[in-house]
């Protein structure tokens, strides 16, 4: 598995100088309503954090867009959130959503804004998935609320799923559908955006970006601590062969930029279809800025480009 080159570590200054004022306007009013110090306070305190985070910055849904809460009828019953545009009377594919926040915030509200828009561009049903969260629950807990959610959606929806994923929610997408590497069903594509995928603390972007607005690589470790440091992921799996297609979106500047690059470059390896679009520019948790910066907003496209691609079982890349 070939690893990124060195690279020199940025410092304030260049960040400064080097993100454009938008980016750098959205960071600002991101630390004003999360500050940086928020992973040192409790977990509940995390949480009311995060969530009047998501409230300032939520988009209002487009107006085509029904919503509905369900819960699956199984023996693994997880709340779901479903959205379909109400003039798509056949589906094409639908979209399983996994959110992001550490595996500790975030839930059916904090994305229903990315979720809905998703699904007003594509056409495709989303489905989001409110998985467990630790430290209540174990990573496992997660990891198999997210599989079974991918697995009732493939059984229920009778088209080909995309599952797609940010930060921590790419981690779970990953783990799912190498869960079901080598079975008859299989989703059909993957798209992970700033996934962390379970890189080593010495990759490139780690101390390239240790001090990234967003995402410092203090943070990361104290996320894989909370996961557990022996824990499986993405990148410690043993295989990379019989994934589905994968686009991993990374931002530039994140010390889980890397995680993105050797995990495409493993699948490749392995035989796979695979492509790592870097989006320069871009922070972690940069979604929230599609509507506010140039750079998130061409973001923001890439990704439901590819999950649109995807669902028609297309590769363009």
């Amino acid at each position: 598995m070939a690893a990124p080159p060195q690279r020199r570590t940025w410092t304030a200054n260049d960040y400064a100088l080097r993100l454009d004022p938008q980016m750098l306007g959205f960071i600002d009013a991101t630390n004003a309503h999360y500050p940086p110090d928020t992973i040192d306070a409790s977990v509940m305190a995390q949480r009311a954090i995060y969530d009047r985070m998501c409230t300032a910055f939520r988009a209002v849904r487009p107006a085509d867009v029904l919503v509905e809460d369900v819960l699956p009828p199984s023996s693994h019953p997880i709340p779901l959130r479903q959205y379909r545009r109400h003039d798509v009377v056949t589906q094409v594919a639908a979209v399983l959503y996994l959110h992001g926040g550490g595996l500790v915030v975030g839930g059916l509200d904090s994305h229903d804004d990315v979720c809905a828009e998703i699904c007003a561009r594509t056409g495709f049903r989303v489905t989001a998935a409110d998985y467990r969260l630790l430290p209540e629950h174990s990573y496992a807990d997660a990891c198999d609320d997210a599989l079974a959610a991918l697995r009732w959606l493939l059984d229920e929806s009778g088209v080909p799923v995309v599952v797609v994923g940010d930060s921590a929610g790419g981690l779970l997408a990953a783990m799912a559908v190498q869960a079901m590497r080598g079975e008859a069903r299989q989703a059909a594509g993957q798209v992970l955006i700033y996934p962390g995928l379970g890189g080593a603390d010495d990759l490139s972007s780690r101390i390239e970006h240790a001090e990234a607005p967003m995402l410092t690589r203090a943070e990361v470790k104290a996320y894989d601590a909370l996961r557990g440091v022996t824990a499986p992921t993405p990148l410690g799996q043993p295989d990379f062969s019989g994934l589905p297609p994968t686009v991993v979106i990374p931002a530039e500047c994140d010390p889980l930029c890397d995680d993105a690059v050797v995990y495409d470059d493993a699948i490749r390896q392995a035989g796979g279809r695979s492509v790592c679009l870097i989006q320069q520019g871009w922070v972690h948790g940069g979604l929230r800025a599609r509507h506010a910066a140039d750079v998130a907003r061409r973001a923001f496209d890439v990704a439901v480009d590819a999950i649109e691609a995807l669902g028609h079982g297309r590769w363009p890349y």
